[in-house]
């Protein structure tokens, strides 16, 4: 099986954070910001990479494809589970809360969220974190893609795509945050989050899975 850039660049992937440390730090409180007060056990995040935000977000569970991606989660004390997000190994309506940070723009994201609604609880929340296609961010992205070994080939997306998807897929209940207002080498303390979009390149959206039990 070909390795996918995230197995042979693991390193460099997670020492990103370390070097850009208050865009890491505004990207969690952004997410913080829509966190249950009390997370449940049965919470996973889909493309977990290596548990930067899943260890530091009390949840329990992380699924990625990288084996390598999965060892260094693994020792932030994430449970780990090799999987996709468009074919997940739980039952339905197995899960409290699931979580994706910068993961369907790698996915199918249609089956992606399906699946996502199908494992969730009723009333289970489902938080989706994105850089915002529009974005300044989210334009140079798209300008270095083919140059990049992890955004070649992806499909970014816009805020008002992932929210209509959402609904399509019988989520409801809507809770947006944004931030990453600047370009990322001048920001240099965490920002603080703003409700709504369309000022900042991190977008964050919180949404209820309705359904009957």
């Amino acid at each position: 099986m070909k390795r996918s850039a995230f197995d042979i660049h693991t390193w460099k992937y997670d020492l990103w954070y370390d070097k850009n440390p208050a865009v890491y730090a505004s990207e969690l409180d952004a997410i913080r910001e829509l966190m249950p007060s009390k997370i449940a056990h049965n919470s996973i995040e889909i493309g977990v990479g290596t548990g930067r935000f899943a260890s530091e977000l009390g949840i329990t569970y992380g699924l990625d494809p990288s084996a390598r991606m999965l060892k260094i989660a693994g020792s932030r004390k994430v449970e780990c589970i090799k999987g996709v997000g468009e074919s997940l190994p739980f039952k339905g309506s197995s899960m409290k809360l699931v979580l994706m940070v910068t993961s369907l723009c790698f996915m199918d994201a249609e089956k992606a969220l399906e699946e996502a609604y199908r494992m969730l609880a009723p009333e289970g929340s489902l938080i989706v974190a994105f850089v915002e296609r529009n974005s300044l961010l989210g334009q140079e992205y798209r300008k270095k893609a083919s140059e990049s070994s992890f955004y070649k080939n992806i499909g970014f997306h816009t805020t008002e795509e992932v929210l209509s998807m959402l609904k399509e897929h019988g989520f409801e209940d809507m809770h947006i945050r944004q931030t990453l207002f600047k370009p990322l080498d001048r920001i240099q303390d965490m920002e603080k989050p703003e409700k709504d979009f369309g000022k900042g390149s991190f977008a964050v959206i919180r949404a209820r899975s309705i359904k009957h039990k």
